[in-house]
């Protein structure tokens, strides 16, 4: 009785991926070490993102952040293990590359492990495309208020 309770509750928490399962966490955790890869050696060697990733127009017109302003150097900071430093720059971003990170490491289990989290299914079946932009949109206004405030601080003193 004790062994049967233990194996529902064991398959709850986790099952076996299946191959395709296994082949997007392998490519998406690709992708996000990648990404963050090419921010780090962008950091490590000093690359101007500015000039490949273009300048901020809004900036340049208004001299006040745009609501992604500070995104890359967030990104740069991040990726070479400045955490703090991220957040500081732009929170939204500090946020949205520690879930990237997170979204990784789950990958990795499932691409490596071959573990399959099914709380991972339910939430994309759960929580729909547009409440998940309209999250990110929040993240981000949030982000631009910090970013934004601390402009007008530094314009008014």
């Amino acid at each position: 009785m004790t062994q049967a309770s233990q194996q529902l509750n064991k398959s709850k928490s986790f099952r076996p991926a299946s191959f395709t399962q296994r082949i997007i966490a392998a490519v998406i955790c690709i992708a996000i070490a990648t990404f963050f890869g090419i921010f780090a050696l962008a950091g490590h060697y000093n690359l101007n993102m500015g000039r490949w990733l273009g300048y901020c127009g809004f900036k340049q017109r208004t001299g006040l952040p745009c609501p992604t302003c500070g995104m890359t150097t967030a990104t740069l900071a991040f990726a070479q293990g400045r955490i703090i430093e991220a957040f500081y720059a732009q929170p939204a971003c500090g946020l949205l590359c520690s879930l990237a990170v997170v979204a990784a490491i789950l990958a990795l289990i499932v691409a490596v492990l071959g573990v399959y989290f099914p709380f991972i299914g339910r939430f994309f079946e759960q929580v729909r495309l547009r409440t998940m932009i309209l999250a990110l949109l929040i993240v981000i206004a949030a982000g631009w208020a910090v970013t934004l405030a601390r402009a007008l601080a530094a314009r008014g003193g």
